[in-house]
């Protein structure tokens, strides 16, 4: 059996205290392996979470026809977190190098262990950051990862918004969990179970809320904010405006507080709603995170089907929810002095259509309008019904695309970008997502100040 002692040499698990170290013995099992054995297999379902006690693990994942190495893993490292952590399969293969000890926690119990161990949490999402950059050196080092020459380099342009996505949240996430850790040291001691239950009816209702609740338009979300703020700095404390908005973007508002305030001595209704703030402001964070993987994975899977036209699932989806995915995932481009406005007609039947490969046009799309605008300038995004197609259109008032290479924009490898900055394969592979898998259209319209792509996609398309 595993002892304490040896658990605490993996850096991963160093810093845990007695109770939550027994845990992890507790909710784990030892594996062995042989040189060469296989840990798990790229495309399988991932149901397990590994450390490596001792020994080592090569993963490699099969492009071109070749198995290409992407890590190579030590005594204390950790695998299979990325997988677990977004609901997909294995993105890679694993093997044994020479006789190798590994400590396995299951899905359920590794959800759980996030959940109990804020430390892990802390150290997953750096490492899981760092993997990321490093997948994306290894891919673009990768001449065999597809028949096209240049297609790594196009793939690592690709990869990099939901890398950088991922990298920001992660970084953010720590500062996240650093203050609900000062918050709940505070508060551990001095509330009463009575006062817990109330925060944690709270956190319940705001966790609900951010699964299900509508955005809300600007002027609605700006009313609430400035009540709540209001009532806030009535009860004297700090950094009101910043709670604020945190709590009306989870969907909370002033009623939600009133008992929690009555029930709480003053001096304590700071750090629990700091504390509150912490794990609602992390809940968002761990999406963002789920988000940007799992783009990766399916970035990784759209340059397959460039080169193979794999068949993919057909999915039905309200195209909004992808284009606000979208969004999300270049929100750290779209910061400063880019406004998007949507034009969304909400009423919209939902689509069966290949979703990932949807999701796929719009990050082209919206990443093309955000480049052209150079961080200053605005784009509309607007959505409705004309007949028997819905229509999406991305409108941009940057400087345009001159009327002599128009025709070319959606040939393979044409770019207007500087060298090294673009590939010209965005808009072909937008081209052929629309057009060849969806029976639709993909037009675009431009002239100084007004670039104009607008998608048709008709609303019966339920096959190749």
């Amino acid at each position: 059996m595993l002892m304490p002692a040896t658990l605490h040499t993996i850096p991963l698990f160093a810093s845990l205290p007695d109770d939550l170290t027994q845990w992890v013995i507790e909710h784990s099992s030892e594996v062995t392996l042989q040189d060469g054995e296989l840990l798990f297999a790229e495309g399988h379902p991932a149901d397990n979470f590994f450390v490596v006690l001792a020994g080592g693990l090569q993963v490699t994942k099969l492009i071109g026809g070749r198995a290409v190495v992407l890590a190579r893993h030590q005594s204390g490292a950790f695998t299979g977190e990325v997988p677990l952590l977004t609901g997909t399969p294995y993105i890679a293969s694993a093997h044994a190098v020479g006789t190798t000890h590994l400590l396995c926690i299951t899905a359920a119990d590794f959800d759980e262990m996030l959940g109990k161990c804020t430390s892990i949490m802390r150290r997953l999402f750096a490492a899981m950051a760092q993997r990321i950059h490093n997948t994306e050196t290894r891919v673009q080092q990768s001449e065999k990862l597809s028949g096209l020459g240049k297609l790594s380099a196009g793939l690592a342009h690709e990869l990099n918004n939901p890398a950088a996505a991922s990298h920001r949240a992660a970084g953010q996430l720590r500062t996240t969990l650093q203050e609900m850790l000062t918050a709940d040291q505070t508060l551990h001691q001095q509330l009463t179970p009575r006062q817990w239950a109330l925060l944690a009816d709270i956190q319940q209702v705001a966790s609900t809320q951010q699964t299900v609740q509508v955005r809300l338009d600007t002027l609605t979300q700006s009313t609430r904010e400035e009540t709540l703020t209001t009532w806030l700095e009535d009860q004297r404390l700090s950094e009101a405006w910043e709670l604020a908005a945190t709590f009306v973007e989870a969907g909370l508002e002033t009623a939600h507080f009133e008992r929690l305030a009555e029930e709480v001595a003053h001096d304590l209704l700071q750090p629990a709603l700091t504390w509150l703030a912490a794990t609602l402001t992390a809940n968002d964070l761990l999406t963002q995170v789920e988000q940007s993987t799992t783009r990766i994975s399916a970035l990784v899977k759209a340059v397959k089907e460039y080169s193979y036209m794999d068949r993919a699932q057909l999915q039905e989806v309200d195209i909004h929810d992808g284009l606000e995915n979208t969004l999300t995932i270049l929100g750290h481009k779209l910061r400063g002095h880019i406004n998007v406005i949507r034009a969304y007609d909400r009423h919209l039947p939902r689509l069966t259509v290949y979703g990932s490969e949807l999701n796929q046009v719009w990050t082209n799309l919206l990443d093309n309008a955000i480049d052209a605008l150079q961080g200053h300038g605005q784009i509309t995004i607007s959505t409705w019904q004309d007949g028997a197609f819905v229509c999406v259109e991305i409108v941009d008032n940057g400087p345009g695309i001159p009327q002599d290479i128009q025709t070319r924009i959606f040939e393979p490898f044409f770019t207007t970008k500087e060298i090294g900055k673009g590939t010209g394969l965005g808009l072909d592979i937008a081209y052929r997502i629309i057009v060849t898998d969806h029976h639709g259209d993909l037009t675009l319209t431009s002239r100084p100040g007004e670039t104009r792509f607008r998608v048709s996609l008709p609303l019966n398309s339920k096959q190749k």
